[in-house]
């Protein structure tokens, strides 16, 4: 399905498999994979790519509309309740980084007031104090910064982890800081930033799948 979307979205856009693998940095093999279904788990940072050089958001191109909301009456009270589906893209470390190739075909209900684009399930007990736990979904924002002291998911190199994020420019240097005194927090100084890039803040959080 997410194959199909992607090359819709392209040839709506009158993008060439070329020009959309520039704004991915991959290849045009690559995306013709994307689009036949040949690579059925596409990454999770790359979903957010590609939603992002196709105008739209990973719960579109997943298949979930992020516009797709439905109310629930609450006899009780004359407030209407709005939710709305996210889609779960994959797993995301709450400890050390982990791989992140998993694409999940579940999704999250989510109160329609939360700002968000996807979904992550969180694994670990790094960000505790934080009140997240393993198990737990994430609910993120899709934006490539965060203000010191947020949240944030991000990826290093091709693995994914949730941390607090402290970025000084003049000193070239990233610290993810976990939420529990057992682990060390990650820095990362000059060059090693290159392999880094933040894909969303994170906004909300439940402790199971509605």
């Amino acid at each position: 399905m997410i194959g199909k979307k992607i090359k819709e979205l392209r040839k709506a856009k009158r993008m060439t498999l070329e020009e959309l693998a520039a704004a991915l940095g991959t290849s045009k093999q690559t995306i013709h994979r994307y689009e036949n279904g040949i690579i059925a788990n596409i990454p999770s940072e790359k979903i957010v790519a590609l939603a992002e050089a196709l105008g739209t958001t990973p719960a579109i191109l997943m298949g979930w509309s992020s516009e797709s909301e439905y109310t629930i009456n609450d006899y009780e009270s004359k407030d209407e309740v709005r939710i709305k589906r996210l889609p779960i893209l994959g797993d995301i470390a709450c400890g050390k980084p982990i791989y992140a190739d998993e694409v999940h075909e579940s999704f999250a209900a989510a109160d329609g007031n939360i700002d968000a684009d996807f979904c992550l399930r969180a694994h670990g007990d790094s960000m505790i104090g934080a009140r997240i736990y393993d198990g737990d979904i994430v609910f993120i924002r899709s934006q490539s910064s965060v203000d010191n002291g947020e949240i944030a998911a991000v990826i290093i190199n091709d693995e994914a982890t949730l941390k607090r994020v402290y970025f000084y420019p003049a000193e070239s240097k990233l610290i993810l800081s976990p939420e529990n005194p057992r682990y060390a927090p990650l820095v990362y100084l000059n060059d090693e930033l290159e392999n880094i890039k933040i894909l969303g803040k994170a906004v909300a959080f439940q402790s199971s799948i509605m």
